[in-house]
């Protein structure tokens, strides 16, 4: 059975959903704080419901429902435990409202500096996940919450490899003019820290001779840290 066009459905039709559907979010979020429990995250809204209940326009659905997603967690002095929520079912959230208005940050922003500063490693590895799998869908905008991603890996779970996966990832695939040194950088200092010098030194003496670094402080920061690296490599040299 072929589906109809949304052209073909009444607006007034279209407009009672969009109606019943704000006033049903608005609901949850004006409940009292003492009611709000985090086992009522309700699965994701199917995409096609969303798109009826905005006229198209997904952009404001997707602010609602972040405003809805919220309303479990700003509980005011009554807050509920970041921990306690459905972490598959949050990221399903997260993702959707991305569907609705790619261009958003604020999901993202949410995972890395939000829902993944919990005391859960479990928890915290879905939200990096999260993090880098939306990545790629825009990766000169999206960077930034990599990168903070690539921060708790290795500070929070002391998982070099993975904090590496994220930094490679920035290096590799966030080229755009406003994706600052630094950040692309990452992966080499992260190689340092896992002791992989060679590569750390290949990687750094790279960024060097490409000329991409034109600022004097940052080639010397550069520079002296190439020269730290190659100490090192002598001295294991030496103890072998």
């Amino acid at each position: 059975m072929n589906e109809r066009p949304l052209t073909d459905v009444p607006r007034t039709v279209l407009f009672t959903l969009l109606i019943a559907f704000s006033l049903q979010l608005a609901g949850k979020a004006l409940q009292p704080p003492p009611r709000a429990q985090a086992s009522d995250l309700d699965s994701t809204p199917s995409r096609i419901v969303l798109q009826l209940a905005g006229f198209g326009d997904t952009v404001p659905v997707a602010k609602l429902l972040m405003l809805h997603l919220q309303a479990f967690d700003l509980q005011g002095a009554n807050q509920i435990a970041y921990r306690q929520l459905d972490y598959d079912r949050l990221s399903d959230w997260l993702e959707r409202i991305l569907e609705l208005d790619p261009t958003g940050q604020y999901p993202l922003h949410a995972a890395s500096r939000i829902y993944a500063e919990v005391q859960d490693q479990n928890r915290q590895r879905k939200m990096l996940d999260f993090v880098y799998n939306s990545f790629f869908a825009d990766p000169d905008r999206r960077w930034r919450w990599l990168a903070h991603a690539a921060v708790i890996a290795k500070h929070q779970l002391k998982d070099l490899p993975l904090a590496r996966r994220y930094a490679a990832a920035i290096q590799q695939h966030a080229r755009g003019k406003d994706v600052p040194l630094w950040a692309r950088q990452m992966e080499a200092f992260i190689l340092e820290d896992m002791d992989e010098l060679e590569s750390a030194k290949i990687m750094i003496g790279g960024f060097i001779a490409s000329g991409q670094v034109s600022e004097a402080g940052e080639l010397r920061f550069l520079e002296d840290r190439l020269k730290e690296i190659e100490l090192r490599l002598q001295t294991q040299k030496k103890k072998r």
